[in-house]
């Protein structure tokens, strides 16, 4: 390479080290800028086995400099690609909008009120990570955990899904400043619905459902609509003391009852329910607050000062401003968003059809990579901040959203990407005698960390190759860390081929293990479980270490077996 050659790759090196260490806002690599490098100066081709000798110093030496010094060596050098940069940064900072009246709040406080009616399916992601993001990165505000189980029959709680889903936030990467149960505070529901009573802004009812629903549709009043104040808290407190049956009583907040939409004509606040809270706190009650009731009186009491919902339910707000009025309080900011939809799954993203899987048997669990579920990405091994960063890019359209499962194995890649040792895995492999070459195989641990050195893989007799993989009788292949081989009658032979074979594309590289020493794995993906055989040195990694099975794709290590099936979980390409 001569001199003027030379100063131009280090320049051009100097360039993309610069702009990969301040996008990354980390040290730069050698690996990831060759592929920038070489695409935008073509005539560095055909020196590419010695750019990379010219490359790793000037990347050394970008990565002595502080981010400022950066910044000034990277506008100095390429004014455009400095201005990308910075307008890159500026996009990234602008994936949330700004809250509506932000400034007038001394204190930014969300919430996300979950149901736990089971584990939370992808979908539920998008609540945490959107005002976790504000709350505690945007404004340094207040984050609320509270759990809705205020619906102990038709949305029954399941015990063991409020862990769970603290567990979920915890993994998305968010610390809670309050957790709540709604089953908790029921007292407090009463004492507010009392007071709503002394307001005249609710009365009991014992109308059918079916007899107030003409009457409603038909702006008529309820005939229990004008009873006085004492009555209703007789009664009130006759439901509060579980003297009626589901059905029998309720308590109605009083509204417009000619009101344009007849959702929101004297809604029900209170209703009976005669199936026990299964938590053993809440067992006793009888009376139960409906959503609506209950949220909008959480919220004012917790402070909330903005709340998000779904799209579907802007008459939630509606028809708690009534209430609000009746008791003087200023209403939250509000914004809707549309539904989150995945691609990438056969299963309906809705809890109870997930139950119903797991119930009828098929689907194992939660956390089955066939389940659209935040326990089942988590288990495959994808970092709770890639699913986070994909839901953010969505922002906060009131459109219904679709979710490229691949924008999250994309995020995942660049995280793990890094640290995931490379190995081999071999899925139902042909068997082939290997005649001649090297005892010892050694591809290195990691292509873009030669420091870590090479992974030894001993040969022995014969190989396992994937069928898809083999040529023809007389075709070469290239086992990869061993070197050429020609497949014949009785199996492969190795040849005195160089490099060059491969760099002509004559000759594929192919992944493989010896047949004595490799291990047996098990590995369960979004399509059902593959077997194979992985190379001797996949035994030494525990469970939740990350790999890449080369040609294959990233893997997490879920079970190790010392005299069996070992298992993984396929996480992505």
């Amino acid at each position: 390479m001569d001199e003027d050659l030379r100063e131009r790759v280090e320049r051009e090196a100097e360039k993309h080290a610069l702009f990969n260490a301040l996008e990354h806002g980390s040290d730069a690599e050698v690996g990831p800028i060759m592929g920038p490098l070489m695409g935008e100066n073509p005539d560095f081709r055909q020196h590419g086995d010695e750019i990379a000798g010219v490359v790793a110093p000037v990347v050394s030496r970008v990565n002595g400099m502080d981010a400022e010094e950066q910044e000034a060596r990277l506008q100095e050098l390429d004014a455009d690609l400095y201005e990308e940069l910075m307008a890159e940064e500026e996009e990234d900072d602008q994936l949330l909008p700004d809250l509506p009246n932000a400034e007038e709040y001394d204190e930014i406080r969300m919430r996300a009120a979950p149901n736990p009616n089971g584990p939370w399916h992808l979908g539920h992601a998008r609540m945490p990570a959107v005002m976790g993001t504000y709350t505690e990165e945007v404004y340094d505000g207040h984050f609320i955990v509270r759990f809705d189980d205020t619906d102990p029959e038709t949305k029954r709680p399941d015990l063991d899904a409020y862990d769970a889903i603290l567990d979920d936030i915890d993994y998305l990467g968010f610390t809670p400043d309050e957790v709540l149960k709604a089953s908790d505070r029921v007292e407090t529901y009463y004492e507010h619905a009392r007071n709503l009573i002394d307001e005249g802004g609710a009365y009991t009812c014992s109308c059918s459902g079916e007899t107030f629903s003409n009457l409603k549709n038909e702006a008529e009043a309820c005939p229990h609509r004008d009873k006085d104040v004492e009555t209703v808290h007789g009664e009130f407190d006759d439901m509060v003391a579980g003297e009626y049956s589901s059905g029998e009583m309720v308590l109605r907040v009083k509204t417009d009852i000619e009101h344009k939409n007849p959702a929101l004509r004297d809604w029900v606040a209170f209703r009976m329910v005669d199936t026990p809270h299964p938590r053993e706190e809440a067992e006793q009650y009888r009376c139960w607050p409906m959503l609506d009731f209950q949220s909008g009186i959480d919220d004012h009491l917790t402070g909330v000062t903005h709340i998000i919902r779904g799209i579907d339910l802007q008459d939630s707000a509606k028809r708690q401003r009534f209430v609000y009025d009746y008791f003087g309080w200023e209403y939250p900011e509000v914004l809707h968003w549309g539904h989150v939809q995945i691609d990438a799954y056969d299963v309906k993203m809705s809890t109870s059809t997930i139950i119903g899987k797991i119930e009828n048997g098929e689907l194992s669990g939660w956390d089955d990579p066939r389940a659209p579920t935040i326990a089942s990405v988590r288990r495959r091994g994808i970092r709770g901040q890639a699913l986070v960063d994909a839901m953010l890019e969505l922002g906060l359209s009131t459109s219904d959203v679709d979710l490229a499962m691949s924008a999250v194995y994309a995020n995942n890649r660049e995280i793990v990407d890094d640290d995931a040792d490379r190995r081999f895995f071999v899925r139902d492999g042909v068997e082939l005698p290997v005649a001649g070459g090297p005892d010892v195989a050694n591809p290195p641990l990691h292509p873009d960390h030669e420091d870590r050195g090479d992974r030894d893989i001993p040969v022995g007799d014969a190989v396992l190759v994937e069928e898809q993989d083999l040529p023809a009788e007389g075709g070469k292949v290239w086992l990869k860390g061993f070197g050429p081989v020609k497949r014949t009658a009785d199996g492969l032979e190795y040849t005195d081929d160089d490099l060059a074979v491969v760099k002509s594309g004559d000759v594929d590289v192919i992944h493989w293990v010896p047949a004595a020493e490799s291990v047996p794995v098990r590995l369960r993906t979004m399509n059902g479980d593959e077997t194979g055989h992985a190379e001797p040195g996949y035994a030494d990694y525990g469970a939740d270490e990350m790999l890449q099975f080369e040609r294959v794709g990233f893997v997490r290590v879920d079970e190790q077996v010392a005299d069996g099936e070992s298992v993984a979980y396929y996480a992505h390409p």
